[in-house]
């Protein structure tokens, strides 16, 4: 059972805490970590790119010129591809990209996920994250006490005051335990966890 240090807003370390194995000490898969980035940034493309094929182009409906005599090569219309304004050969057309992973595969991925961060000692626990005020001086303060300069900051409940405060700081993102998702634990660089939102995790993933 891995035991990670708890520090308050202030960077200094108040307490130590077991994390459970279930979650974030279990056997890394990085081929399930890969699938689920993958489906990730598959699911978020629009698809809608568009180009216009040869039949879908305007104009070309005569022949340019008779079949034999002019010495030119033989053409049928204006608009095949190899004409300046023709259609596209293989033109992109609007499609779906997304595909889905099972709910065990999802689960095992965000589980291998946060046991790399762990082992990469990329794991930050704080007993509470509170604000005052909506203040991006106050949290860009907190961030640097833990020494943070970019990272993901997970919640175990949404609180508008830490959310809007790190909205503004670069290379900071937030999120909520149920939004937590495999790509911005891998692409957030150091995981910043409460000690609710640990709780949280471990009653919903174990």
């Amino acid at each position: 059972m891995a035991k990670v240090a708890v520090y308050n807003m202030e960077g200094k370390e108040v307490e130590k805490i077991d994390l459970s194995d279930a979650v974030f000490g279990v056997e890394v898969n990085e081929h399930l970590v890969h699938m689920a980035v993958v489906q990730q940034l598959a699911n978020n493309r629009q698809g809608t790119q568009k180009a216009k094929t040869r039949s879908e182009v305007s104009g070309g409906g005569r022949k340019p010129w008779r079949q034999k005599g002019t010495g030119h090569a033989r053409q049928g219309s204006t608009r095949s591809p190899q004409w300046t304004g023709g259609g596209v050969v293989f033109a992109p057309v609007p499609r779906d990209y997304s595909f889905k992973l099972n709910k065990k595969e999802k689960r095992a991925a965000l589980k291998s996920a946060l046991t790399s961060r762990v082992q990469a000692e990329k794991l930050i626990v704080v007993d509470e994250l509170k604000l005052d005020e909506i203040k991006t001086k106050k949290f860009a303060q907190v961030m640097e006490n833990l020494k943070v300069s970019r990272g993901l900051v997970v919640l175990a409940e949404n609180d508008k005051n830490v959310v809007c405060s790190a909205k503004n700081l670069a290379g900071v993102n937030t999120t909520l335990v149920g939004e937590l998702n495999v790509y911005d634990v891998m692409k957030g660089g150091v995981v910043v966890l409460t000690k609710d939102a640990v709780k949280k995790i471990e009653e919903v993933y174990a």
